[in-house]
């Protein structure tokens, strides 16, 4: 990882991670264990190695608490494990999502139902749990991860575009109810960014060359791109900033 800023109110602070072990998740947990916080995160897959491999390179083991973030019930029992261990949730990043591809046509009831469910249910869920606790401490961060996607009118996944849009109605919902408590709710938009599944399955020589002419600046995203954006809004540095996205994606959709 690239040397980034440091924010030292998240030295201690304990934040809870959806999807942190993997793609963009993973480094996100790096870069909050960095910053010295206390890192609680969740993923379907076993992450005991990686859990292994932040403690050796970061020298702060962050706990990892398998769940399947569909199942609410498993959600909110990790997120309270997770604040009995370090304390009240101050910063929640809500990253986990699947933006499997899929044809309006052929969608059935069951796998749109799964779509929401991780791309927007968990999300609320999870908001919901950490917030008594960010109240009780007099304030906290929320950062929901959403897309361009549906910015740009992307076809090929429209449950998922679907979920991101509704991800930038309820990070506004929550900002003006949970404000007076001096909780700050915010959405994170990255562009393409080149995690191995993204090159795996589809970071096409062609597709990324046409991705790549829509930007203004001409590198490809990397996960590290989006790291620091996500410090700064769990971070006392964006302390009046809330309900508001903040696109990472190169200049593609800011630009028209």
């Amino acid at each position: 990882m690239t040397d980034t800023a440091t924010f030292p109110d998240l030295n201690g602070a304990s934040v809870f991670i959806t999807g942190g072990g993997s793609g963009i998740g993973a480094a996100l947990t790096e870069g909050f264990l960095r910053q010295g916080a206390k890192v609680a995160f969740v993923g379907r897959s076993d992450a005991s190695a990686f859990v292994d491999q932040m403690e050796t390179q970061t020298g702060n083991r962050p706990l990892f608490i398998r769940c399947d973030i569909t199942n609410v019930s498993a959600l909110r029992t990790a997120i309270d494990q997770a604040a009995q261990t370090h304390g009240p949730i101050t910063a929640l990043v809500n990253n986990a999502a699947n933006d499997q591809r899929h044809a309006t046509l052929e969608v059935e009831e069951e796998f749109w139902d799964w779509a929401q469910a991780i791309n927007l249910k968990a999300y609320f869920f999870a908001c919901q749990a950490v917030l008594p606790g960010m109240q009780a401490a007099g304030g906290g961060a929320i950062v929901n991860f959403t897309s361009i996607s549906y910015m740009m009118g992307n076809s090929g996944y429209p449950a998922y575009t679907t979920a991101n849009a509704g991800l930038n109605g309820l990070t506004r919902s929550l900002a003006r109810e949970f404000g007076p408590d001096r909780v700050r709710v915010n959405a994170l938009a990255p562009g393409w960014v080149l995690t191995e599944k993204q090159l795996d399955k589809w970071a096409t020589p062609d597709a990324l060359a046409a991705h790549l002419e829509r930007q203004c600046l001409k590198d490809h995203l990397s996960p590290q791109d989006i790291v620091a954006s996500a410090l700064f809004l769990a971070s006392a540095s964006s302390r009046m900033i809330t309900g508001q996205t903040l696109v990472v994606d190169g200049g593609v959709v800011v630009t028209g």
